[in-house]
């Protein structure tokens, strides 16, 4: 890392306007001196500007991170967000500066970059993302009235006590489901309990919590115990769609022919697309509501979930099918990958 030029003395600087003043040019000044021809126009500039010479005051002490030093810093943590302020402090000493860490942290802020915590998104492969630009673009002009008649399910885990790891990463506004500052993460099974649940522009239908571990069979149980109440719950208009994730279990063959035999039009889904759902804003209010009347055990969290879950608003599910469009729009605008939404 280049230290600080050493300054010209005033003498010097004086030399140089007078020979500007008997009409010498720049390069013929620089030629004399041994000084370069940008220092040589920088001080007549000044004199010319401020009628002065030497160097005007400061306001406050001088950075202790050279230009150079923080542009270096800038594009580490652009290629490697999840950098530490620890990473980069060692970084800076190996270059014979020392620094704290607030110091580094000040110098990352002036361009623009602060630490948040790492969203969580799903591994995308690169025909998933193809599959969700296809999906958008394809629905994109669909109109509200279409989206209003959909079901959208879902199932999630609910935690009686949850504790998940925070992720750190230096990012720019507006960039949180960039790739370089989410933490990718895949579908696994187990927790306290899992339930399935579907919602409509309508309202909320059935919540079904799941008693061991499900497979196609269970699935289409719930199916048959839930979904066409729940459209009867929710008042749907003839010809609603259904949405679904392309889990195994959604998808299998028994599965597909149940929703032949029921009549159901089920909506094409591209895989790794949980953003896409707006029943996760629904799973995420749900837990926090559980989770602040702190059940005591796994009956006591099945009933509060139960209880939570009617809670929800019609007005509440609307405002998250009526923004549809919005997500579709920032999935293209991403190029495919996660949402904000």
């Amino acid at each position: 890392m280049m230290g600080k030029s050493k300054e010209l003395s005033q003498d010097l600087r004086n030399l140089i306007v007078a020979q500007h003043h008997n009409g010498t040019g720049y390069r013929l000044i620089s030629k004399h001196l041994s000084i370069p021809v940008s220092t040589v126009g920088a001080i007549i500039r000044k004199w010319k500007k401020h009628h002065l010479i030497i160097n005007r005051p400061r306001t406050g002490a001088p950075r202790k991170i050279s230009d150079q030093g923080v542009r270096k810093m800038v594009r580490r943590v652009l290629k490697e967000p999840r950098t530490t302020r620890k990473a980069l402090q060692k970084d800076m000493e190996a270059a014979g500066t020392s620094v704290t860490e607030k110091t580094i942290g000040n110098a990352l802020h002036r361009h623009g970059l602060y630490g948040h915590s790492a969203r969580q998104t799903p591994f995308l492969k690169k025909r998933h993302v193809e599959a969700r630009l296809k999906f958008a673009k394809q629905h994109l002009d669909k109109p509200v009235e279409y989206w209003e008649n959909v079901v959208w399910s879902d199932e999630t885990k609910i935690e009686l006590f949850g504790c998940h790891t925070t992720h750190h990463v230096w990012r720019r506004n507006g960039t949180a489901h960039h790739p370089n500052n989410t933490i990718p993460t895949v579908k696994f099974g187990g927790g306290n309990i899992m339930a399935w649940g579907c919602f409509s522009s309508r309202g909320t239908g059935r919540l079904h919590i799941i008693e061991g571990a499900m497979n196609g069979n269970i699935y289409r149980q719930i199916l048959e115990m839930n979904l066409l109440p729940s459209t009867r719950m929710m008042k749907m208009r003839h010809g609603w769609t259904f949405q679904q994730d392309n889990d195994p279990k959604h998808t299998a063959k028994l599965t597909l022919e149940w929703f032949k035999k029921k009549k159901i039009n089920v909506l094409e889904w591209p895989s790794q697309s949980p953003d896409l759902n707006p029943i996760e804003h629904l799973w995420k209010e749900l837990k926090k509501r559980v989770h602040q009347r702190a059940p005591k055990n796994i009956q006591d969290l099945k009933t509060i979930c139960t209880e939570e879950w009617a809670k929800i608003t019609p007005e509440q599910c609307g405002r998250l099918v009526n923004t549809y469009k919005k997500r579709l729009e920032a999935v293209i605008a991403n190029k495919g990958f996660s949402t904000k939404y």
